[in-house]
């Protein structure tokens, strides 16, 4: 399929209080008026980024894997984003690819963020993942990922798309501004990050920033500060004639990455 048509929900998150996000985002994606292929949520859009693991963490079965699957249907397009889940004693930022069909697909974070304590209390992931939509190949990360290129560097063109959710502070928010742009024109190709705006319970500021960048760069979809439901299509041809003018993905270095299994 040439067009994939993607909603991003730059949203406003209540601190730890997973019933009223539920509540609310369902509220404001009901302002969705056109089919959908993908609709996208911010990193822990249920909880807000907490290290409060025993009071948030939901089993892979819970309320908000359930919620997700209802919103699949609803709006008839697979739902992602990311939440904290505990198995076998085990907690995980997880991102989830929830499909309409109740199949879904995870990615959990690899680069746990230790100036929070992230790493003290998560398990890090050790397995990139990607998934297909349309004939559209889609590599999802989590927030902290975008600082480390080797791990999201496409090799052999292996996505068409790189997948960013966050919660990324105002304070570096020039970093999120430079960095995706630049993980898209080493890779080749569309870049999407989606952020949280306003303050969260630790009073850290997020200004949103949520973007598309084209595989050449430029600016498909940007905005700071306010909560924001956009809708835009992305298309194949862009990403086609990007890598026949500009053929750098075969001169690329190859390496088999050694991941450590260390959390």
């Amino acid at each position: 399929m040439d067009a994939l048509k993607i909603t991003t929900f730059q949203a406003y998150l209540f601190w730890e209080n997973i019933d009223k996000n539920l509540s609310n985002l369902a509220l404001k994606l009901s302002a969705i008026r056109e089919k959908t292929d993908l609709i996208v949520l911010p990193e822990m859009f249920n909880t807000g980024f907490t290290m409060n693991v025993e009071h948030c963490a939901e089993k892979p079965d819970g309320k908000t894997m359930h919620w997700m699957l209802e919103m699949a249907q609803k709006y008839d397009c697979v739902v992602a984003g990311s939440l904290i889940i505990e198995e076998e004693g085990n907690y995980y930022n997880r991102f989830v690819w929830m499909t309409k069909d109740g199949n879904y697909v995870t990615y959990d974070k690899r680069h746990l963020f230790g100036m929070a304590g992230e790493d003290q209390v998560f398990t890090a992931g050790t397995q990139r993942v990607i998934v297909d939509l349309n004939g559209w190949k889609i590599c999802p990360m989590i927030c902290y990922d975008l600082r480390f290129p080797v791990w999201t560097r496409n090799l052999d063109g292996a996505y068409d798309i790189l997948l960013y959710i966050a919660n990324w502070p105002d304070k570096r928010s020039g970093h999120w501004r430079s960095l995706i742009p630049a993980r898209a024109i080493e890779n080749q190709s569309f870049v999407i990050g989606v952020n949280r705006v306003g303050h969260d319970g630790n009073e850290i500021y997020y200004s949103g920033g949520s973007m598309c960048i084209s595989p050449a760069g430029d600016v498909v979809y940007y905005k700071p500060e306010y909560e924001d439901l956009y809708t835009f299509t992305i298309y194949r041809r862009d990403l086609d004639d990007t890598r026949k003018e500009l053929p750098f993905l075969k001169d690329m270095d190859t390496f088999n990455l050694v991941v450590n299994r260390k959390s």
